[in-house]
């Protein structure tokens, strides 16, 4: 018998492979980061032996969720900004708030409270592009979650940086620093072509090409950005990027709520990924991404809440509810964006979308043991007929019991072992009445 460090053992084991298979009363060993047998208890009890035994019984075992869009250090302006379209929020009030707010300290402790609210709903992989990017991935290394992050690019300063020059080596100290890390990897991220030079865009593009890391930016969030940029690009906005050399493998784009059927085929023909946000594309009527075009295409679409102040939560259930019933709706059709379709949106496309898929979003031997545990004894979640059909329209984040990132438990019966909680909403309370005040909310 192999001693390993980790078995859980008599829950219902989603592996979300290739087959999305489902393994009744099974069992997955860990040793040291990763995964090392999945199957049935029975094939298996006998063969592995754990130091830390976890008893799933009635419970669901799965991949842990990636939320794929974030910018987490806003969990320190979540709701101060409500009811708006998408220009006005962003230039008459996200930008100023940053302007007069964002420094290490907010970058740090909002990055640290949204670590506790994606380890409490089960989300152990996030992407995340925002300012003083250093900070929320110590915040991340430091609570034990997998991350991509970037360092958001402008033309114009930053709270962080003064230029674009400034930005790009920031950027290039992230990659260096944090090169090798087993939780921090790091993406270079241009905001929009609205907000961005072609020479910064090209510049950004040579820096991830160099080092061979994935580039990413919003692109078409809604109509009226598709139309400003065609006016100033003099083009569309894919053919802008394709002639930029930005469209491979390595690009994913958010939003892309104004994509049509030409540039989704662009996007299909040359490996591109998107990310679909639906919360937070309907709180700022920025209009419905068409989700089922790209998929019928083939392009690979994952999942993402984007910032607490357009969302106003990370809780990647919800997102998976709301894209599933959206796309119903929206298209007028029930059988479109299956439950399964969505449920692998939020992990294993996910993690192709981030370069990611040989290390999270399945359950097989050889990934990272990014694990999560769903208690299922619960009202709303009796009975299960159907795993994926649960996960998208029943379960809730606070559902979630256990979460495991890289072979190690970060939360356990509902206690996240990695973060002082009362300490990280202490700290963000207090920036949030700095905040109050310089914007004179009352």
């Amino acid at each position: 018998m192999r001693e390993v460090d980790i078995v859980i053992s008599g829950g219902t084991i989603l592996t979300l492979d290739n087959d999305n298979s489902q393994i009744d009363n099974g069992l997955v060993a860990i040793d040291g980061d990763g995964i090392v047998a999945v199957g049935k208890n029975e094939d298996l009890k006998n063969m592995f032996r754990g130091i830390k035994t976890i008893d799933a019984t009635n419970c669901l075992v799965m991949p842990g969720l990636i939320n794929a869009h974030t910018h987490a250090a806003m969990t320190c302006f979540r709701g101060i900004a409500d009811d708006m379209e998408l220009m006005n929020w962003l230039n008459n009030y996200i930008f100023p708030a940053e302007a007069r707010n964002v420094d290490p300290e907010l970058a740090y402790w909002g990055s640290k409270l949204a670590c506790a609210e994606m380890i409490r709903s089960g989300t152990t992989t996030f992407c995340d592009m925002y300012i003083f990017e250093d900070e929320t991935a110590k915040a991340a290394s430091e609570s034990g979650m997998r991350c991509l992050i970037g360092e958001v690019l402008f033309d114009f300063p930053s709270p962080n940086v003064k230029s674009p020059e400034e930005g790009l080596a920031y950027t290039r100290m992230l990659i260096e620093k944090w090169d090798s890390d087993p939780l921090v990897n790091i993406v270079v991220e241009p905001h929009a072509l609205y907000t961005c030079s072609p020479s910064l865009l090209k510049d950004a593009k040579d820096l991830a090409d160099q080092y061979n890391v994935p580039l990413a930016i919003h692109f078409l969030e809604n109509k009226g950005e598709a139309k400003q940029l065609k006016e100033k690009l003099g083009k569309r906005a894919t053919k802008f990027l394709h002639e930029m050399g930005y469209l491979n493998e390595r690009f994913f784009a958010f939003h892309c709520v104004a994509m049509d059927g030409e540039d989704i085929k662009v996007f299909a023909d040359n490996g591109c990924k998107v990310v679909h946000n639906p919360e937070s594309n309907m709180k700022l009527a920025s209009g419905v991404a068409p989700i089922s075009s790209m998929l019928d295409h083939g392009v690979t679409v994952g999942l993402g809440t984007d910032g607490c102040a357009s969302n106003n939560n990370l809780d990647m259930f919800q997102e998976m509810d709301t894209a599933a019933k959206l796309e119903k709706v929206e298209r007028l059709d029930p059988t479109v964006m299956p439950a399964s379709t969505v449920t692998r949106m939020a992990t294993c496309d996910g993690a192709r979308v981030l370069g990611m898929e040989n290390l999270v979003g399945s359950l097989k031997v050889g990934m990272k043991g990014d694990i999560i545990i769903i208690d299922l004894n619960r009202p709303h979640l009796t009975p299960m007929y159907n795993a994926c059909s649960h996960l998208v329209y029943a379960a809730k984040g606070d559902d979630v019991k256990t979460v495991l990132i890289n072979g190690k438990v970060v939360m356990e019966d509902w206690k996240v072992l990695t973060i002082d909680e009362h300490e990280v909403m202490d700290r963000v309370n207090q920036i949030a009445r700095r905040v109050k005040k310089s914007l004179e909310i009352e």
